[in-house]
């Protein structure tokens, strides 16, 4: 539910020891204050081992990546100290990425990342053994990737991004709550992005009295005319369900749905920051740190098909005010005290 923060995973904090005798030496002081840090650097990896990862998307750089590094990071793995990142991006050229994913598996990693259904069905295809983690995924049971959830029962786990159509429901319910005289909505998509079926939607939409249409972009060259085509369509506000390269276009896209007076909404917060009237949708950071969790049980010896896929459970509903007043809408208060972030 938007407004309630949930943390993906709690930290136990084990409380001070206080000093009993004041006068105690100094020496011992600076030692008994150096053992967690020095318990903690020892817990993190065995000294001296280099760990090798391999990383693969079916896309370009982004800003992705870092989120993971950050994560990994935290849980003490430094590149060129302890650990070697062999990075692969397919550049949007998807027949290039089991060529890429082979080429990472003859590295010999000690484990694999991939995020999107295109880069993770490329390493299940190239290697049944080395440890692959999903930095995020659509659907991966459907899409043939672990048997389920809760078993994976394979070498592929990590984290989906979303949770079904139940999911885009709620985004649906939530514009309507924004604009409700608007009845029509359209379903901006990706083409070759995996996402809810439109069935799905189509009958989340129809539980809400809303009617939907799709528009489906290629390349950012197809998005001005997929608005001009919801604004002929006389949709009154979009849902952008999108992917990597519309992520990519996010202020674009904000700046023609402003241009068009098309109210919208998608998963992420950084659509929000761009300009978009509402996100709503799991953090984008808290899943990277997900998949560092991931990757450092999983060289810490745990089995990939016994670590169950963990859905989303931090959901984040932020509004952008500029927006709303630039669209003349005024966002009804019990929206407004519901958001974890109103933007100005």
């Amino acid at each position: 539910m938007p407004g309630v923060r949930r943390s993906l995973a709690g930290r136990d904090k084990a409380p001070r020891a206080g000093l009993q005798n004041r006068a105690a030496d100094p020496a011992m002081v600076a030692l008994l204050l150096a053992l967690p840090t020095a318990r903690y650097a020892a817990d993190a990896q065995p000294a001296g081992r280099v760990y090798r990862l391999g990383y693969l998307v079916g896309e370009g750089r982004s800003e992705s990546a870092p989120l993971l590094w950050d994560g990994l990071r935290e849980l003490g793995y430094v590149e060129g100290r302890n650990l070697v990142i062999e990075q692969r991006y397919a550049e949007f050229k998807y027949e290039r990425l089991p060529d890429l994913a082979a080429e990472l598996v003859r590295l010999k990693p000690d484990l694999l990342v991939a995020g999107g259904t295109p880069a993770i069905a490329a390493r299940k295809q190239a290697t049944a053994t080395v440890p692959i983690v999903m930095s995020w995924s659509i659907d991966p049971v459907g899409a043939g990737f672990i048997t389920s959830l809760a078993r994976p029962g394979g070498n592929i786990t990590g984290s989906t991004l979303t949770t079904g159509p139940e999911f885009v429901a709620k985004q649906l319910e939530i514009l309507n709550e924004v604009v409700p005289k608007r009845s029509r909505v359209a379903i901006l998509r990706q083409i070759g992005r995996a996402g809810t079926e439109p069935a799905a939607l189509e009958s989340a939409a129809r539980k809400l009295g809303l009617t939907i249409m799709f528009a489906d972009v290629r390349t950012p060259s197809d998005l001005e005319g997929a608005f001009a085509t919801m604004t002929r369509n006389r949709a009154g506000a979009v849902l952008i369900l999108g992917g990597p390269m519309t992520f990519a276009s996010r202020q674009q896209i904000a700046d023609l749905a402003v241009q068009h007076r098309l109210p919208g909404i998608q998963l992420f917060r950084e659509y929000a920051e761009a300009g978009l009237l509402l996100s709503f949708g799991p953090s984008r950071k808290a899943t990277y740190q997900r998949a560092a969790i991931y990757v450092d049980k999983i060289l810490k010896g745990a089995r990939p098909a016994d670590l169950p896929v963990e859905e989303p459970s931090t959901f984040e509903l932020i509004i952008n005010l500029k927006t709303a007043q630039a669209l003349g809408l005024t966002i009804p208060q019990s929206v407004l005290v519901r958001a974890d972030e109103v933007l100005r």
